[in-house]
């Protein structure tokens, strides 16, 4: 009896045919949507089934920002129109979006972060108004490495301080952070390591530079601070903005100014201003975008 039993009653055996690839494609795919962008290529590489269900356009366009096609005809070339990018993939959308692009004569930048979709934007010295950037004797242009412009503009001394810049762009519906990236001292090089002359560095231990920033919808804000911390770039928040319709360009404008006439500056470095999420930390936020290069 107890062989009859046991005949009866054989444990089937997982047979090769059991594996992810019986799973539906559809099915992958809907599982891929609530992952994030690095994960999902990631699991892309397991097998033909997860390759294909990773392409699906429904998975990327929940990653996309719902303005993504405003932001695509920023970077395309102008002889591209709406039907070029309608043809694209949304995951190739998503991989075009998501690299560093140039744009206004490669003044600006703007890219979606890897991870969350959210849009980050970089904008160089040489968008911004500098007072006498074009006399040599105050300003000039120090190409280096630690710019993701390639140069930077260096101060050598100069009694009034003043830098203006302004940004239209349509951005996704959220809170953001503005930041001007300052270093004291000038970037360079020696026997291939880094150094920062900083000989010419005076004049702002005396007075604080003051911060202003304007957006769209009466929204204001200001600061001052002394700047400090020779030899190393430093993030200076200037202030926040909320943006509710991302279908309308948001028009910001921000300045760096110290007027103080009764001493001369010197031995500072301007690269950039730099637009995030309000919910990253803006030094982490730049470091990040940096190693993602």
């Amino acid at each position: 009896m107890g062989a009859a039993f046991a005949k009866d009653c054989t444990i089937p055996v997982c047979s090769s045919s059991n594996s992810f690839d019986d799973v539906p494609e559809n099915c992958i795919s809907i599982v891929l949507m609530f992952l994030e962008p690095p994960e999902i290529c990631k699991l892309a590489a397991l097998n033909r089934a997860f390759r294909a269900a990773s392409s699906a356009d429904f998975i990327w366009n929940s990653k996309l920002p719902s303005n993504y096609a405003v932001l695509l005809r920023r970077i395309l070339p102008p002889c591209s129109s709406d039907r070029d990018y309608r043809r694209l993939p949304k995951k190739e959308i998503f991989a075009r979006l998501s690299r560093p692009n140039l744009f206004d004569r490669g003044t600006k930048e703007l890219w979606l972060d890897k991870s969350s979709g959210k849009l980050f934007v970089s904008i160089s010295a040489k968008a911004l108004k500098i007072t006498g950037i074009e006399d040599r004797r105050y300003w000039n242009f120090v190409p280096t490495d630690e710019s993701r412009f390639e140069s930077v503009a260096y101060l050598k001394q100069i009694w009034w301080v003043e830098i203006r810049g302004e940004l239209e762009l349509e951005f996704p519906k959220g809170n953001y952070s503005l930041y001007f990236r300052l270093q004291l001292g000038k970037p360079s090089k020696k026997f291939g390591r880094r150094v920062t002359e900083v000989g010419q560095v005076h004049g702002w231990e005396i007075k604080p530079v003051r911060f202003e920033m304007t957006a769209s919808n009466a929204q204001k804000a200001s600061s001052e601070c002394y700047l400090r911390h020779s030899g190393n770039w430093v993030l200076h928040h200037v202030g926040d903005f909320c943006v509710q319709n991302p279908n309308l360009q948001t028009h910001i404008k921000f300045s760096l100014i110290q007027i103080d006439c009764t001493h001369t500056k010197g031995g500072l470095c301007v690269d950039s201003v730099f637009i995030c999420p309000s919910q990253f930390e803006g030094k982490a936020a730049f470091d990040s975008v940096l190693k993602q290069e």
